[in-house]
């Protein structure tokens, strides 16, 4: 597999008497010595590490990578081997196929990510794990879109619908994404906020927004998810189970509160009576009684969005403005 070969390459560069190692006097927190890779990778997964060292070490790293390249770049990927094992697994666990192909893309993404991303911005890590995702999830959605084999021996072969892999979130965004139901940059919004678990506050600060305007952003843009959802689904008509199956995983998305980027969340979708569109049961935003984000947990009133009246993007505020490479 790629990215154990991976591995085996940074242990050896971390091995022996003199390992690959950065100047832990740069950062506070850090040992005031030369601090090895794996160290270095083992501190900066710690829970009390705080963003600022993470982005600051990274930030380095990356900029190694990019004068020196080699030595450091399987640097890098050895420091985010632990991350990127988690979404190679993930990506492949319901891939029949050979999962080489996704875990060598995984592995590329963020490689190549490593050449473009901004430094200026925190949460280094966070936008290189969207970036290693994307390609592995672009990688799967091209084998499951290959013919397949199908029917019994002599019939030959045949193209059959692939087996649509819900299972997880994150492939909802992107396919809406795709489809130009949400923005890229949105859809980061959403990821970043409801899967990552990062507050609006982090994410207002970050673009230079205030926390009601980026609030209000994430709630018209969940509400188009939902009705281009609402809308797919009665497209699909009543054979539709594996379509009704994603908006569960899309629309308990928007209603979870503490949920970690690769967790699979519940479904909430139960079918209309009479051969109906199924009927939506999710929150779009927290409505906990001291979450403060609902007034005391006052039910929204989520008006459905119109032709005439289209919801406004979100912009990334900065100097470069452009679409985010979020899936």
């Amino acid at each position: 597999m790629p990215l154990d070969a991976a591995r085996s390459a940074f242990e050896w560069l971390v091995a022996g008497p003199c390992p690959v190692s950065v100047d832990g006097r740069l950062f506070p927190g850090l040992p005031a010595r030369r601090v090895p890779l794996n160290e270095v990778r083992d501190r900066l997964l710690r829970r009390r590490c705080p963003q600022s060292v993470r982005d600051a070490v990274w930030a380095h790293l990356v900029l190694l990578a990019r004068t020196e390249g080699g030595t450091w770049t399987v640097g890098c990927v050895g420091v985010a081997l632990p991350a990127l094992t988690v979404i190679a697994a993930t990506l492949s666990a319901k891939f029949a196929g050979d999962p080489s192909d996704i875990h060598a893309a995984v592995l590329a993404g963020f490689v190549a990510e490593l050449g473009g991303i901004d430094l200026r911005r925190p949460r280094i890590m966070l936008r290189l794990r969207w970036a290693a995702y994307r390609a592995g999830h672009a990688c799967v959605r091209e084998a499951l879109d290959a013919p397949v084999p199908s029917g019994h021996a002599g019939e030959g072969f045949r193209s059959a619908m692939p087996p649509p892999p819900w299972g997880h979130p994150d492939f909802v965004l992107a396919r809406a994404v795709a489809d130009g139901a949400i923005t890229a940059v949105e859809a980061e919004l959403i990821g970043a906020t409801r899967l990552e678990g990062v507050s609006l506050a982090d994410v207002a600060a970050e673009r230079y927004m205030s926390y009601q305007a980026v609030k209000k952003a994430r709630q018209r843009a969940e509400r188009r998810l939902v009705a281009y959802l609402r809308d797919d689904v009665r497209d699909a008509g009543p054979h539709g189970c594996d379509v009704a199956t994603q908006v569960a995983d899309a629309v308990t998305i928007t209603a979870a509160e503490d949920v970690n980027a690769l967790a699979v969340p519940s479904r909430t979708v139960t079918a209309a009576a009479v051969g109906g569109a199924p009927v939506l049961r999710g929150r779009v935003s927290p409505q906990g009684r001291f979450s403060g984000v609902q007034e005391c947990g006052a039910a929204p009133v989520i008006p459905a969005p119109t032709a005439s009246t289209p919801a406004p993007l979100l912009r990334r505020s900065g100097p470069t403005p452009g679409a985010s490479r979020c899936a």
